[in-house]
């Protein structure tokens, strides 16, 4: 094994989500997080037949910020703060959850009349316990407002944070980087210095490191270190890369809620089984009831 091979190399567990099948590499139980990120799930890709759809209940969230990322397909967002709008490929949007909001994620009415793909990438980033509480917003940034790297066979968009000489224009609590590259065969893309925290999920093709060969559908997580490089096989890769700052302590999980205090997630259970949590204005017939079964982890 070679001096610069991943510490941890995390294999996704499937599960089903809205009618649609993601893969899990965050959290893993060899590992909670990397940098602030602590769920990542790769949704598809996938196919709906006309007449079906994604159909994600509304559902609350606290201390934590949502990331969606798209590659194929479409998803309508509406929330407690009264957005309404498409997720569409190549777009951020970012939704601050802070002391409690509420979403829903479905396929629209329009998009269940053809047949249609999906595929991208569910994230969501711990907030530092200072902002924990913060007020819940909403942010939408379209793919032509992200900074964008092209150079010897690599397309590199900065989805949020700083790396590669660049900052995104999405507002984040903590450092991070999180960035989609796109390699041509033998293409390299050198992970960026200056994070404490670093990996990189394989979404198509293949990469080495080093010596080492890693296909689509693994996590590599990286020991700190500079000069860090992955570089595409003869079929090309598609990456996420991802990390920053380690967080100011471990984070207690349940369901779609995480706080740095177990009495939190139990208030939080308790407001969402009492309906205090705000509701979603264009999407309040329905909700996903509290999970009786799930226990909290931490």
């Amino acid at each position: 094994m070679s001096d610069t091979a991943p510490a941890l190399v995390i294999l996704p567990r499937a599960h089903e989500v809205g009618g649609f099948e993601v893969r899990r590499a965050l959290p893993a139980r060899e590992r909670q997080m990397v940098g602030p990120f602590i769920f990542f799930d790769e949704m598809g890709p996938g196919e709906f037949l006309e007449g079906t759809g994604l159909d994600v209940r509304p559902h609350p969230h606290i201390g934590l910020s949502t990331v969606t990322y798209l590659f194929e397909g479409s998803i309508q967002h509406r929330d407690s703060l009264g957005s309404d709008l498409a997720i569409v490929p190549g777009d951020v949007n970012w939704m601050t959850a802070g002391r409690g909001i509420t979403h829903s994620e479905r396929s629209s009415a329009e998009s269940r009349q053809v047949r249609r793909r999906m595929a991208g990438i569910q994230s969501w980033v711990a907030l530092p316990k200072e902002a924990e509480e913060t007020t819940p917003v909403f942010a939408h940034h379209p793919a032509a407002t992200l900074p964008l790297a092209e150079e010897g066979g690599l397309r590199l968009r900065l989805i949020a944070g700083e790396g590669w000489g660049m900052k995104a224009p999405v507002a984040v609590s903590s450092p991070l980087f999180y960035a989609d590259a796109v390699l041509a065969p033998g293409a390299v893309v050198p992970m960026p210095d200056g994070h404490e925290e670093r990996a990189a999920y394989v979404v198509e093709g293949a990469v080495t490191v080093g010596e080492d060969r890693h296909e689509a559908g693994r996590m590599l997580v990286f020991h700190p270190r500079s000069g860090l490089a992955l570089r595409a096989g003869p079929e090309g890769a598609r990456l996420l890369l991802l990390g920053g700052a380690a967080m100011d302590g471990p984070r207690y999980v349940f369901w779609n809620f995480v706080a740095s205090s177990h009495d939190r997630i139990q208030q939080a259970k308790e407001d969402w089984r009492a309906g205090r949590f705000p509701k979603v204005p264009t999407d309040s017939v329905e909700f996903i009831p509290l999970p009786e079964t799930v226990r909290v982890r931490g």
